[in-house]
């Protein structure tokens, strides 16, 4: 993989971010500055690898096209939401590297050269850096093989940390569309979606892999918080690919939906 600073990269953290409403893009609330300043704070990477909540399938599987469309994965928003535009360049000689470092870890992958850019992706970068002048890669979420999986792509991968590769895995702390109060003040928060994630923070904090692994047994509200997975998955790979827990930013909005931005060193 060729490294285009002529200065050694410095090792970045991998990152999990709770991406919200597709709105995110057009009405930031307090995540927008959160995510700009943790952008500002970091080395500027040489290519971002993403794992999103929208890109489920069976098995894993690498984006490689040269220049990934933005996908407007969404129904029923502002016609200007659409018309925003994310033109970030694919780095395919990257996505062959990272399809190497799985199958040295016994996850066979294949290339995707066609596969665009979700809103799980581009909506966060184009807070974090909105030149869309950094290559973006997307890993596909394989989400029926539960946290296992995601915690061993995440350390497959965590050697491009040193490289310069920011790592993201991108979903939600909390995942209750049905249970959301559009109607919520900003300091309205159900307990039940704050008790769950006080839980997981306080089991990353401990490195306690058996109980987050068992989450959804174990954690107040899981299957409340999460009627289906793929929003959490991505903390896994976050996970897997760091060790120390950072709480970058907290927050609710809509009542249960939570915000949280965390990175592991």
């Amino acid at each position: 993989m060729q490294v285009i600073d002529q200065e050694p990269a410095m090792s970045l953290p991998s990152l999990f971010i709770s991406h919200g409403s597709p709105m995110l893009a057009l009405q930031p609330g307090a995540s927008g500055p959160a995510l700009s300043r943790l952008a500002q704070q970091l080395p500027k990477p040489r290519a971002i690898v993403v794992v999103s909540a929208h890109w489920e399938s069976r098995e894993l599987r690498v984006g490689g096209a040269a220049k990934p469309e933005t996908w407007h994965d969404f129904h029923g928003f502002p016609a200007e939401l659409y018309e925003v535009q994310y033109p970030a360049p694919g780095e395919p000689q990257l996505a062959n590297e990272i399809i190497h470092l799985l199958a040295q870890a016994s996850l066979p992958a294949q290339l995707d050269a066609k596969r665009p850019l979700d809103h799980g992706a581009w909506v966060p970068l184009s807070l974090m850096y909105p030149k869309a002048d950094i290559p973006v890669v997307q890993v596909s979420l394989p989400s029926q093989q539960g946290p296992a999986l995601q915690v061993r792509v995440g350390k497959a991968l965590a050697s491009l940390r040193d490289q310069g590769v920011l790592l993201i895995g991108s979903g939600s702390i909390t995942h209750n569309l049905g249970e959301l109060d559009w109607q919520a003040t900003p300091d309205r928060i159900e307990p039940w979606a704050q008790d769950f994630r006080d839980w997981i923070v306080d089991k990353l904090a401990q490195h306690d892999h058996a109980a987050l692994h068992d989450y959804r047994r174990q954690a107040p509200h899981a299957v409340r918080n999460h009627p289906s997975e793929e929003h959490l998955l991505p903390l896994f790979f976050a996970e897997g690919a760091g060790h120390q827990l950072k709480v970058e930013h907290s927050g609710f909005t809509l009542g249960a939906l939570g915000m949280d931005i965390y990175s592991f060193t």
